[in-house]
């Protein structure tokens, strides 16, 4: 039987879990303002969001702060997780959902590409071991899901997969939820790819530093993505230590903001 777990109930809202790059902020041994900044939203885990869905919570990808993000939240449990990739930032929490079997009473459901399925089999070899467990929730129970670019279902909304370029030789997930989208880890989106995009309330999207990146979209890029969409409100994430918070909403057009660990954004 399922145990009783204590949870917030967060339907009919995102929260941004981690807004931060893939070393997080602040970034180890580093000294810049950023980085010493007493401006808690200066502090930035790695990138995730939880979405509050008609028939529970759906987890966009695992980084390594999951267990922090959730006990930050006062969230318990996700019902289902989906990835946008498998690079080490996105998927290395996976083990801290050990416990939601316990509370669902079956795997935790991981919607994926076949190249992600790969690279978790890969990294968490030992939660697909036929080796016998000494003990229940040893290790993680999965079961996949996979995915392609067609719409699917996932506790009870349709998600819209959005193709994302993530360098020049990289592919990436994005995805539309109602009129929400999620776009991290990206510095090209293909005209077919901006076609799902168009009419959102909300658009997330990846925005790392003031100068160019090779595999992330610019401020200034991520601006001119956002002005063409016109979303009625923007967040950017996976932002570095080049980004203050206070410093840089200042100087942003309307309708646009950084994001932060911990911010509520309403689903429509």
């Amino acid at each position: 039987m399922p145990l009783e777990f204590q949870t917030t109930d967060i339907r009919g809202q995102a929260i941004l879990l981690g807004t931060g790059t893939s070393v997080g902020i602040p970034s180890i041994g580093c000294g810049c303002e950023v980085c010493r900044s007493i401006d808690p939203r200066d502090t930035r885990t790695r990138c995730s969001v939880l979405l509050g869905l008609p028939e529970g919570n759906l987890l966009i990808d695992t980084p390594p702060d999951l267990r922090q993000q959730f006990l930050r939240e006062k969230v318990g449990i996700a019902h289902a997780v989906l990835f946008t990739h498998e690079h080490a930032d996105h998927i290395f929490g996976l083990d801290d959902v050990r416990l939601f079997p316990f509370y669902l009473g079956h795997p935790v459901p991981l919607y994926c590409e076949e190249v992600v399925e790969q690279r978790i089999r890969l990294s968490f070899s030992y939660a697909f071991s036929d080796r016998e467990q000494t003990h229940r929730g040893a290790v993680p129970s999965l079961e996949f899901r996979r995915i392609g670019l067609d719409p699917f279902d996932i506790l009870g909304q349709r998600i819209i997969p959005i193709r994302l370029k993530h360098g020049p030789n990289f592919e990436v997930l994005g995805f539309r939820i109602g009129n929400f989208a999620y776009c991290t880890d990206t510095n090209g989106i293909p005209d077919e790819s901006l076609a799902l995009m168009e009419g959102l309330d909300v658009l997330v999207l990846d925005a790392l530093r003031p100068r160019p990146h090779v595999t992330h979209f610019s401020l200034d890029e991520a601006i001119a993505v956002a002005e063409r969409l016109r979303p009625r409100r923007t967040l950017f994430t996976h932002i570095s230590h080049d980004l203050g918070h206070a410093a840089t909403n200042a100087t942003l057009p309307p309708g646009m903001e950084l994001g932060y660990d911990g911010v509520k954004i309403p689903l429509t």
